[in-house]
């Protein structure tokens, strides 16, 4: 947060911040087709909690911070092919904990389970894996006879769909809020993209216009079986946005 004070909007302006909301895991649910992960989104139930009553077999109303906190390193590590190493330094556990809740996440998410092993199986046939609009990513190793680096590979084949796709749609959106800026001939400027977030400078009067605006493009830039969800801030510097 800090860093990102030091990101100040020109004078006599705003920056305005528009960011997709948890975009890998609502990718994965899409690609998936997981019906506990798609449903939450559907519904618009918080996929950290849900997940976190899955896994500890509680009722999503008595989920505590503690639980949902793990659940959400569960969420993105896990669907991302990371280790129960990986987990286990993540949340600062032992590894024989972190293998346990992978393995309370799986069988409570078989469908994800699948996909992955799934992604894996068609990556090391093709020698690479492929986004959501069909950019081809070479990935060496998957039939290393080296366990680590094939891995290591493996965990780049599960990764790439949602990342990649990721990337495909914030491109997409890049574009789309471009054109929208050009057509209404409003004042703006594209300063930065990072991840999964685009950050505009604006005159404060249009400041909620442009939200609106920027939120209309992203979300219907391309179509998922659950809906993209982005939220919109506004500020003097990216801290604030």
């Amino acid at each position: 947060m800090k860093i990102r004070k030091g990101f100040v909007a020109a004078p006599g302006h705003v920056l305005v911040a528009a960011d997709y909301s948890q975009i890998e895991l609502r990718i994965l649910a899409h690609l998936s087709a997981d019906p506990l992960l798609t449903a939450a989104f559907r519904d618009h139930i918080d996929v950290h909690t849900q997940t976190a009553a899955e896994v500890f077999s509680v009722a999503r109303e008595a989920v505590t911070a503690e639980q949902r906190r793990i659940a959400k390193a569960v969420n993105y590590g896990l669907s991302y092919g990371q280790s129960d190493f990986g987990l286990a330094r993540a949340l600062d556990i032992s590894r024989t904990q972190a293998a346990e809740y992978s393995r309370r996440y799986f069988q409570r998410f078989p469908t994800i389970h699948k996909f992955m092993d799934d992604i894996v199986a068609v990556a090391r046939a093709q020698g690479g894996a492929r986004t959501l609009l069909g950019r081809w990513r070479p990935i060496p190793n998957l039939m290393s006879k080296s366990p680590a680096a094939r891995h290591a590979a493996e965990r780049v084949a599960q990764n790439t769909p949602m990342q990649g796709a990721g990337a495909d749609i914030i491109k997409l959106a890049m574009l789309r809020t471009t054109e929208r800026i050009t057509k209404e001939k409003w004042p703006v400027k594209l300063l930065l993209t990072v991840h999964d977030e685009l950050v505009f400078e604006a005159p404060p009067a249009l400041a909620d216009k442009l939200g609106a605006a920027l939120r209309e493009e992203m979300e219907g830039v391309y179509k998922l079986s659950v809906p993209l969800v982005v939220d919109i801030g506004v500020g003097e510097n990216w801290a604030d946005a």
